[in-house]
């Protein structure tokens, strides 16, 4: 009767123990699991507030041309034309000499092709033709040429670009990304030399300047809306993309693992 009794105590005693194993597997997977769901639900945040910016970021840079679009619109064609309007009703409205006559022709023919040329500049810079037309290759060619025409000697280019191994608007946001580094290293870098670095197969950037640099990589982290727009393009490329600088040692951009092939 004894052991019969002792016997039981240990089956309870056993039961007890893999209850209380079970309630703390039971708590551990709970837990565990709790945090596995706050770590994906931090990371999810952080992805969407990183999209924000993005697409914060998008939406400026978008304002910011709009502004500046508009702008070269009311200076360099709009008050031309309003010029062009007036001397056109003093002609039409008689009253003028020859010689008046022909100053206000000429004035006309001349701020006719200001305006034209005006027109042009301003369709380049929304969509420049030769990138439409021609690609990328010889879009970058074209944008070293006319900068190292303003600033002798400025870019050293290596243009491997593979044509068509990107897609249309994929080149445009890369050529964008070109201009805005460019942009930046004369501007803010006060660079006298920059080196573009166009690769293919698959496609990707090197670039580097010798401006003023920056104290660290971590100050040149926290970026102007230039830099944001950078890294929108960045993201919409489904690129990987590393910055680097130094004060007194320019900086470094690299761009890789595009997306290739059409």
């Amino acid at each position: 009767m004894f052991e019969n009794t002792e016997i039981i105590s240990l089956i309870l005693i056993a039961l007890s123990f893999l209850l209380l194993m079970a309630i703390a597997l039971v708590i551990f997977f709970f837990l565990s699991r709790k945090k596995i769901i706050n770590a994906e639900l931090e990371k999810a945040n952080m992805e969407i507030s990183f999209q924000k910016e993005m697409l914060q970021a998008t939406i400026l840079t978008q304002e910011k041309e709009r502004k500046r679009i508009a702008q070269d619109l009311h200076d360099a064609i709009s008050s031309k034309l309003n010029i062009v309007s007036l001397n056109t009703n003093v002609l039409l409205e008689g009253g003028v000499d020859v010689q008046q006559t022909n100053e206000m022709l000429g004035t006309i023919l001349q701020i006719s092709n200001s305006t034209l040329e005006s027109s042009r500049r301003i369709a380049h810079d929304l969509l420049p033709p030769v990138l439409q037309k021609f690609g990328l290759k010889a879009a970058v060619e074209e944008l070293t040429n006319d900068y190292n025409r303003a600033h002798d000697g400025l870019i050293t280019l290596k243009n491997d670009y593979q044509p068509d191994s990107l897609e249309a608007k994929e080149e445009l946001h890369l050529f964008r990304i070109i201009q805005e580094l460019v942009n930046n290293s004369l501007k803010h870098g006060a660079a006298t030399q920059i080196n573009i670095e166009l690769k293919s197969q698959p496609p990707g950037l090197n670039y580097s300047d010798n401006g003023i640099g920056f104290e660290n990589t971590a100050s040149a982290g926290k970026p102007g809306l230039g830099m944001k727009n950078i890294e929108s393009r960045v993201a919409l490329l489904g690129g990987q993309s590393r910055f680097e600088s130094e004060a007194g040692n320019g900086i470094r951009f690299t761009l890789n693992n595009l997306r290739y092939g059409k």
